[in-house]
């Protein structure tokens, strides 16, 4: 069928768009929850790196989730069954990016001479009334989700260059290896790269925009991008 040969990035976002319709009370509270787990970011870097990119990834198991309720309910299963399945890929993932943060930021503090610094990452209380304190919405948003948005833009580079897009839900949903899932993921975004670069571009500029004009949106991007990985992941490999 010609609309698997040749995939524009407007079909995977106007699929991933429509896909937040099937439980939309789910996608919300997610978000909300996300939101909240974004904040411990502010008392470690570690922690907060690491809730990120768990969240990332459980999402893409709560979209199969979504997916089998809307779309085939005889084999729908419960929710813990979709954050029990992808929780411990999203954990090693989330270790994965820490130690690999960890790694650059201790470098270049050791750079700087500022070896005090590092155990910074592991422990920074920084919820004081000096920060909290003469802050609007806007600017408090800016201050608790600033490095959740690099940090997405750090896990889709990383995930680019050591892995593939499809990579975690080929591990999830195949039970593929991850040197399997690499060649397998790769192979399929070689064939629709235009569509994958423009994804991954939409994303990234995505997160900048959080950074600074939309950052309440941040929980909602995390959600979104798993919806796009699910997504895109069935346009392939799920297609019946």
């Amino acid at each position: 069928m010609s609309i698997y040969r040749k995939i524009k990035f407007g079909d995977w976002l106007r699929r991933s768009l429509l896909f937040t319709r099937h439980n939309a009370a789910l996608w919300i509270g997610y978000s909300l929850f996300v939101g909240l787990v974004l904040c411990v970011g502010r008392i470690s870097y570690a922690l907060g790196i690491f809730s990120a990119v768990v969240c990332l990834y459980v999402g893409v198991g709560l979209a199969k989730y979504a997916d089998l309720k809307h779309y085939t309910p005889e084999k729908s299963v419960g929710l813990m069954w979709a954050v029990k399945k992808s929780l411990p890929l999203g954990i090693i993932a989330g270790l994965a990016i820490v130690i690999c943060w960890f790694v650059f930021s201790a470098v270049a503090n050791i750079l700087n001479g500022q070896w005090q610094m590092i155990s910074y990452f592991f422990f920074d209380w920084q919820f004081t009334d000096e920060n909290l304190n003469g802050r609007d919405s806007r600017e408090l948003a800016i201050w608790l989700y600033g490095y959740a948005n690099l940090t997405l833009i750090f896990t889709l580079l990383m995930q680019a260059n050591f892995a593939s897009w499809y990579s975690y839900a080929l591990m999830l949903f195949k039970d593929c290896s991850w040197s399997q899932a690499k060649e397998e993921g790769r192979a399929h975004t070689e064939k629709h790269r235009d569509a994958y670069y423009k994804t991954l571009a939409f994303l990234i500029f995505e997160a900048i925009l959080c950074t600074e004009i939309t950052p309440w949106l941040t929980p909602v991007l995390y959600v979104l991008t798993s919806i796009f990985m699910f997504t895109t992941y069935k346009s392939f490999f799920e297609r019946d």
